[in-house]
């Protein structure tokens, strides 16, 4: 999930994007952009920096394992030619 913060800063960055005229409910607004935002990152069903980053190492070593084997079976039938 995305960082609680860059939700904030985000929230923020849109809220001070307002005409000073709206400074009175800046706050409010501020609120209701936090929440959105925070919905709509959840339905992007989105994973952390670090998943990520332990998936693909994960991956790696898994691309590793089957390189490994598939040389191994190719030994194996070069042996039985």
């Amino acid at each position: 999930m995305i960082d609680t913060s860059t939700i904030e800063q985000l929230a923020k960055s849109l809220s001070n994007q307002l005409p000073a005229g709206l400074a009175n409910i800046k706050e409010e607004l501020n609120k209701n952009f936090k929440g959105i935002l925070q919905q709509q990152f959840t339905k992007l069903d989105l994973v952390s920096r670090e998943e990520f980053d332990t998936q693909s190492a994960v991956l790696a070593r898994t691309r590793e394992k089957l390189d490994a084997l598939e040389k191994t079976i190719a030994e194996l039938n070069n042996k039985i030619d």
